[in-house]
């Protein structure tokens, strides 16, 4: 009897220690699991505001796309968005890619020409990089069916893309093997690698992959638009078609200047504002024009326009310091030149008018305003993560 009363004694000591100690775990929030080693995690939270863990780098596609979710690596995400807002990687410690992609205006830029190292200037507007529904399934070899980078589509991948950026004299000014001895050179890069790649080898082909799966992992496609197709589909059924079809989540405005950018719009900057119908051409801004644009061709990359109230100035110079300004020049605005695209021209091969009138451009306006994201502006997995 008394071995049995010096059991259940021992029982409900032991008992009421763990009861205290799991106690203490949930008060005493200096008692954190650390995705990285606590003398690892104590170099990155010196210079970085991260979770203990890296956070969940996937999404999932509206209905009106297809419904699959996309799932991106945490450790060499989060490692890219640190060298995407990494002001070293620049010549003069000033730039970073993040100073010409602001998250706030859908990683665009507010100027016509972005300011680089040394205060120079760049030779081309900074295309927003929210302006695409998806960077993965977007960007690309067009051999695969997707859209090449820059203005000039010259690059078709992230990597080549980020490096060119990284080495041109007007924005970053540094070659690779310079960034390189950078990267190695900062503290806290060394448990970022070590969690993305799984070992401590730096090179410049994981840097380049890095930025690339952080960029591959950002997506517009949460906007007030976004949302009335899928609740269309929801209620009606799968369609491709659009025009004509009223979307009860979006005002009567709305939905005019949904039905007249699909009627005269979309073909050239695609129909559910994802994939443009081109991949360049001619908009008539000059009769001749100074900067040549692809292949010298005097054609730039047609974008699509998510978030576009938020990423002016617009064209590929920045000449258009407004949406109404766009609007005019297309109303009456447009030169005849060589290369100018037939979509652009009449009947008879003179430039079109298109005239919009006030009520028109109240509406595309209207329209346009749908395709701004907030969740992307304000996505804590992309902000900037330095203190």
């Amino acid at each position: 009897m008394k071995s049995y009363m010096k059991f259940i004694k021992t029982v409900l000591i032991l008992s009421s220690f763990l009861f205290i100690f799991n106690s203490c775990l949930k008060d005493d929030n200096t008692i954190v699991k650390h995705y990285w080693s606590p003398e690892d995690y104590s170099i990155l939270t010196k210079y970085l505001n991260l979770p203990s863990e890296p956070q969940n780098y996937e999404f999932t596609f509206p209905e009106h796309y297809n419904g699959t979710t996309r799932v991106f690596h945490r450790g060499r995400a989060t490692l890219g968005r640190v060298l995407f807002y990494d002001k070293h990687l620049s010549q003069d410690n000033s730039i970073s890619c993040a100073s010409c992609h602001d998250q706030k205006i859908a990683f665009s830029d507010d100027v016509a020409f972005s300011e680089g190292v040394q205060q120079r200037r760049t030779a081309r507007n900074s295309l927003a990089l929210g302006s695409v529904f998806s960077f993965n399934e977007y960007y690309g070899s067009q051999s695969f069916g997707q859209i090449p980078f820059f203005w000039d589509n010259r690059a078709e991948s992230v990597q080549e893309q980020a490096e060119m950026t990284l080495g041109n004299e007007n924005e970053m000014d540094m070659d690779m093997h310079q960034v390189l001895d950078r990267v190695q050179d900062l503290e806290y890069y060394a448990p970022l690698f070590r969690t993305a790649f799984g070992n401590d080898d730096i090179n410049e082909t994981k840097i380049l992959d890095a930025i690339a799966v952080f960029i591959n992992s950002i997506g517009s496609f949460d906007s007030k638009y976004d949302r009335a197709l899928d609740d269309y589909i929801k209620t009606n059924g799968r369609t491709n078609n659009f025009q004509n079809k009223f979307l009860p989540m979006l005002s009567e405005s709305e939905n005019r200047g949904k039905d007249l950018y699909l009627n005269e719009c979309s073909s050239c900057h695609g129909t559910t504002i994802s994939i443009p119908g081109k991949v360049s051409a001619n908009n008539g801004l000059d009769l001749v024009y100074t900067d040549k644009g692809e292949n010298e061709s005097s054609k730039f990359k047609v974008p699509t326009l998510r978030n576009i109230t938020l990423t002016g100035p617009y064209m590929h110079d920045g000449r258009f310091a407004t949406l109404d300004d766009v609007l005019d020049h297309y109303s009456s605005g447009i030169k005849d030149n060589d290369a100018l695209d037939d979509e652009l021209r009449e009947n008879f091969g003179e430039p079109k008018k298109y005239n919009f009138t006030d009520q028109e451009r109240e509406d595309l306006l209207a329209f346009m305003a749908t395709f701004k994201d907030d969740s992307l502006i304000n996505d804590e997995r992309f902000s900037d993560p330095f203190k």
